[in-house]
């Protein structure tokens, strides 16, 4: 494509309103962690099956948002669906902050995921559809960013109220916590604080406008053509209206045939697609999220020291993600994912040692924030961006959504089985596990990952089709 004066405000005010479901993603995905310590002894939940299942229920419903937007994104579009989920936060907010049973507690946990489930999967999605191709790495990313600032948010709202109660002991055991403040009402207040995003998202989705790939695949070229037009003017758009309707290949019709999914070339693309989802989970991060309190529990730190610990990795989180916005556009996407993945397995391997040695916490603490550090540079925001990229237009919505149920699935398994796991093969063998992990992503990534940067989704199309 030429080069057209894109309207850079308003593609990134629209860009920011979308990333919001990012936001409302990364919060709901972490608050989860800082509030165990309280709610489970408010639960009187002591096994790990029921541990394993409090933690990883909104996992549940995330696969279940993953799997209708497979159905759903290709006949209702982008925006309808991302509305819904701003409405599901808010209700997931509400209720879990109110249940008073494990039952309804997970119930709301499971409601909040199926919004996470569509905001995770539609939000880059959309981005990428109005994003042009010279800066969509970096847009895509910015939903990456609201990720981080969600999960930093969420820990800093969980350390903060835990430092509420002045009368929790250092030491407290899980009586002791039960009848505290924290215990009864400090835990519902960080999941109830995610409310008011979520209410602030669901109005501002009404502003933004359909994807104008998705209206042109409907025939409704007219919408589409005011959309580019506010996108990026006259010219931009007669480009964009043109490149987008010959890579349709008329084939936009309104019913969505899911058969398209299983052609050989789409099948090979969702392959990888599905590798990078896993991978993305089973190289560990989320053990590192979910269960940092019990990570660092067992270097040696007491509560208030797990709490505040647990804030400096989303601090480093969002700090790293400005790592990829200023080069994701510039080196690629395949240089980035294989520099961290080979760090990544160096790292795990280092924190394996330190608990196998016995090294104490400090050398724990650093090799975690650095291994959070590589991943939030490249695993965390480039899967999305690679699977935004990736497929033809005409199953675009759907196959991101395979993808994306493949890494809800991910998900839940490892993070539901990761308390007997960690049982069975102790702290040392499990972290040395998902080094292991990493180093076969990286020789698989190696040969069979394309690059992508600078080019517009229908070259994409066009090189990864022929």
């Amino acid at each position: 494509m030429k080069k057209s004066n894109t309207s850079s405000l308003y593609i990134w005010l629209v860009t920011l309103t979308a990333a919001l479901g990012g936001f409302l993603f990364g919060y709901d995905w972490v608050v989860i962690g800082g509030a165990k310590p309280f709610y489970e002894p408010f639960f009187q939940i002591i096994s790990p099956e029921d541990q394993g299942w409090g933690t990883s229920s909104a996992l549940v419903g995330c696969m279940i948002g993953a799997t209708l937007c497979i159905f759903l994104s290709e006949p209702y579009g982008r925006k309808r669906l991302l509305l819904i989920s701003g409405f599901l936060f808010s209700l997931s907010a509400i209720g879990t902050a109110l249940a008073d049973t494990f039952w309804w507690f997970n119930f709301y946990r499971i409601v909040g995921g199926v919004a996470m489930g569509v905001a995770l999967n539609l939000s880059p999605l959309y981005i990428s559809e109005i994003a042009p191709a010279k800066n969509r790495g970096r847009l895509v990313t910015i939903n990456q960013l609201l990720i981080m600032f969600g999960v930093l948010l969420a820990q800093l709202i969980n350390w903060r109220i835990s430092l509420l109660d002045s009368s929790l002991s250092e030491t407290a055991g899980m009586e002791e916590i039960a009848a505290s403040w924290s215990g009864q009402v400090g835990w519902r207040w960080m999941f109830g604080a995610e409310t008011v995003p979520a209410l602030l998202f669901f109005a501002l989705m009404f502003w933004v406008p359909e994807s104008p790939r998705w209206l042109i695949k409907m025939g409704r070229i007219d919408e589409a053509q005011q959309v580019l037009l506010k996108l990026g003017g006259e010219e931009y758009a007669k480009q964009s209206l043109s490149e987008i309707k010959l890579a349709i290949h008329g084939e936009g019709e309104k019913a969505f045939d899911l058969r398209a999914l299983f052609q050989p070339t789409v099948i090979k693309l969702l392959v990888l697609g599905i590798f990078l989802a896993f991978l993305q989970q089973w190289s560990g991060i989320n053990v590192v999220i979910y269960y940092a309190a019990d990570i660092f529990q067992a270097a040696g730190f007491n509560l208030k020291q797990m709490m505040l610990n647990i804030v400096v990795i989303g601090g480093v989180m969002v700090a790293s993600v400005f790592v990829t916005l200023a080069t994701v556009d510039r080196f690629g996407r395949k240089t980035i994912l294989m520099t961290c993945l080979f760090a990544m397995a160096l790292i795990y391997g280092g924190i394996g040692y330190s608990f196998f040695a016995d090294l104490g916490g400090s050398w724990v603490v650093v090799l975690v924030l650095a291994n959070v550090m590589f991943y939030s540079i490249s695993l965390a925001p480039l899967l999305w961006v690679l699977l935004s990229e990736i497929f033809p237009s005409k199953v675009r919505g759907a196959a991101i959504s395979v993808g994306a149920l493949a890494h809800w699935v991910g998900n839940f398994t490892l993070t539901y089985f990761f308390p007997a796991i960690k049982e069975n093969l102790g702290w040392a063998n499990n972290f040395w596990l998902y080094g292991v992990i990493c180093l076969l992503g990286f020789v698989i990534l190696w040969f069979a990952l394309p690059e992508t940067k600078g080019k517009s989704l229908e070259e994409l199309e066009k090189e990864l089709q022929g």
